[in-house]
This record gives structure tokens, C-alpha cells and sequence, in this order.
């Protein structure tokens, strides 16, 4: 990692020096090494801090879609930014730090001239007792995946041994962020369903058995949805299996549209989607299926310039704690049935030995 650098002294390490901070490292290294975030953001707030000889200390996290700094961890004891856009303009000198991926290490930040760092960009340069700072992209295989900054060095500016030292570490807490954010992607690939993003067949009845033993411990009911896209053969046979797949997507993101944050929509089959509505009943959750399939058929997707009319089939139920997820899962089945028997494009409930 290269550095922007116009503070003062260092002279080169000797071999000693090079041996001391070794011993420094190692410890932490060891800490760092893990796929726990809270203890990597632990870590640099508090013992980077006291090796650096810093008094603040603020870790973000790069969210690459929404090109944001999230703050993840900080040991300051006054207001800091909880977010901060990469897109600013003027960017502050985080931001700075980010687009030119470099350390920015800066002796003086009212003389500070590469670059310029203007008081407009630093909205609480007054809450520090020093005019020191160092702000560390944290990069990990030639990709950013946060920031570290450092401020308030309490005797005097960064030396060359400091500097090494915010370097190495830099890169030891850039990987370790990088193996969390990869670790975490490998989980959402495996509970997800690739086509559409939704819960997949799996992960629907490990969190239809949670939700049921959530129930049974603090009581409440579930619903459950069980939706089938209707007419997706003739779609398939008529436009080609790439069209059925974005009507596939399509409607799973009216589904998604049509429920809480709470809910689970998961998609169950080839064809068949599956929602859990936790503390729902029968009344609400039946309002929540015709929403659904109003939402559905509301307008076309369009394949080839050529619109492809959606509609789905809905059956639902409600259940108590004592059921297990087959027998769940089996009856809001029946109600569907029922559904694509009347005519598909509606919503059937199954209510107890009879359907709806």
C-alpha cells in the first residue's frame, strides 16, 4: 500500500525495530484471524489503538451496492458519522482515502496539502485535541472492504514505525473483513434460491421448524401461503424456458413486495413458492394472499417485446404450535389444489377438515 505522507521524521528500521513490531503483530494477527466481525472491529478500536499510540479510533465497512461506509465499531465518546457515502462531494478525506486507496497519514490536517483537506469536509475536527490523523483503506485481494481511521496520536506525529505498523495491520484487518464478507456470501448462495433470491426449499422448513418451536415456547399461531404460478408450462413451451425463469423472478418480486420484513418467502418448487407469516391468522393472512395475487396479475412481463400475462394460485392456512412442518406444508398443499381446481387466479383456505 502506497501512502500520502507530509508529516514529519522516521528514520528507517533498524533490525531491532523490524523484531519488536513482529512481536507486536503477532498476538494481534492471531485475534484478527477469525470470521467474527465484532471481534475484529474489537480488536481495532481497542488494542490497535494503545500499539499505535492513538487515542480514537472508528472502523466502517464497505457496503460495495449501495457504495456506502457503514460504521461497524468506535471508541469515541462524541458524535461520528454513522455513514458515509462514497459519492459525497467534496469527498471528506475518508472518502479520499477510499478513491485513491491509499493511506492517508497526515501530520497536521490544517496544513495538510496532498490533497487539500478543507475544514468543510471535517465536520468534527473539533472534537479532537491534536491535529493528527491516519485514515487506512482496508483492502483485501486489490478490493476495498472498509476503512480504519486513527486519531489523536499522543506524542507526537507518526514515526516510520508507526507507519509500518498501520500498514501491516491495515492489511491484516482488510483480509480478515474480506474472509467475513466472503464466508457470509458462501451462506446466502447456500440458503438461497439462485434464480430468485428467496429463502430456497432447505432453509424454508429450518426456519418453518423455528418459527413452530417459537410458537410452542411463547405461543401464537402461523400461516402459511403456498403459491403456484399458474399456466408456467404453456409460458415454457410457447416463449422458451428463459422466458418462464424471468416470470419466475418477476413474481417472486411481487410476493416479496406483498409481505413484512418478518415474513419468510421461499421458493419451494420449480414452479411453487412458499410464504411464513409469523403471529398472522386466518383473516389477515387471507388478506394478505389476495393482495398477492391482485399484485401478480396487476400488469404483464414482457419476453421479446411480446407481454406474458401472470396470475398465481394461493392456498393458505392457519396452525398451531403442535404440527409438525409436513403436515403444515401438506394442508396450505390441499387449499392449492383447490384453487387451481376452481380456476386458478384465487385464493383458497384450508379451515380445519374442510377448504374454503
Amino acid at each position: 500500500m502506497r501512502r500520502i505522507d507530509d508529516s514529519t521524521g522516521g528514520a528507517e528500521n533498524n533490525l531491532d525495530e523490524s523484531v519488536s513490531l513482529l512481536q507486536q503483530i503477532t498476538p494481534l494477527a492471531r485475534q484478527v484471524n477469525c470470521l467474527d466481525i465484532d471481534r475484529i472491529a474489537e480488536v481495532c478500536v481497542e488494542n490497535i489503538p494503545r500499539m499505535v499510540g492513538v487515542k480514537f479510533a472508528s472502523l466502517y465497512i464497505l457496503d460495495e451496492t449501495n457504495n456506502i461506509l457503514h460504521l461497524c465499531k468506535h471508541n469515541h465518546s462524541y458524535l461520528i458519522n454513522k455513514i458515509v457515502s462514497l459519492n459525497q462531494n467534496p469527498p471528506s478525506p475518508m472518502v479520499m482515502a477510499v478513491r485513491c486507496r491509499e493511506l492517508i497519514l497526515v501530520g497536521d490536517i490544517d496544513t495538510h496539502s496532498k490533497p487539500v483537506i478543507k475544514k468543510s469536509q471535517r465536520a468534527f475536527a473539533d472534537n479532537y485535541e491534536t491535529k493528527n490523523c491516519a485514515i487506512a483503506p482496508l483492502v483485501c485481494q486489490s478490493r476495498i472492504v472498509g476503512v480504519l481511521n486513527l486519531a489523536d496520536k499522543t506524542d507526537g506525529n507518526f514515526d516510520a514505525t508507526d507507519i509500518a505498523l498501520i500498514e501491516l495491520l491495515s492489511q491484516l484487518v482488510g483480509a480478515s473483513i474480506g474472509n467475513v464478507k466472503l464466508f457470509e456470501k458462501m451462506q446466502r448462495q447456500a440458503s438461497t434460491d439462485g434464480l430468485t433470491g428467496l429463502v430456497n426449499y432447505r432453509s424454508f422448513y429450518e426456519i418453518l421448524e423455528k418459527e413452530l418451536w417459537r410458537s410452542r415456547r411463547y405461543g401464537g399461531r402461523i400461516s402459511l401461503l403456498m403459491v403456484d404460478v399458474d399456466n408456467l408450462k404453456k409460458i415454457n413451451d410457447t416463449y422458451g424456458h428463459r422466458a418462464g425463469d424471468r416470470v419466475i423472478r418477476e413474481i417472486s418480486k411481487r410476493i416479496k413486495s406483498c409481505i413484512r420484513q418478518i415474513d419468510t418467502a421461499a421458493r419451494y418448487g420449480g414452479d411453487e413458492f412458499a410464504v411464513i407469516l409469523p403471529n398472522t391468522d386466518l383473516k389477515d393472512a387471507k388478506i394478505v394472499a389476495e393482495r398477492m395475487v391482485r399484485a401478480v396479475a396487476a400488469r404483464p412481463t414482457s419476453w421479446n417485446r411480446r407481454p406474458i400475462h401472470l396470475s398465481v394460485s394461493v392456498g393458505l392456512g392457519e396452525y398451531d404450535a403442535d404440527m409438525n412442518p409436513e403436515d403444515v406444508t401438506g394442508r396450505s398443499d390441499e387449499a392449492l389444489y383447490k384453487a387451481k381446481q376452481a380456476g386458478k387466479n384465487m385464493v383458497r383456505v384450508f379451515d380445519g377438515a374442510s377448504e374454503q
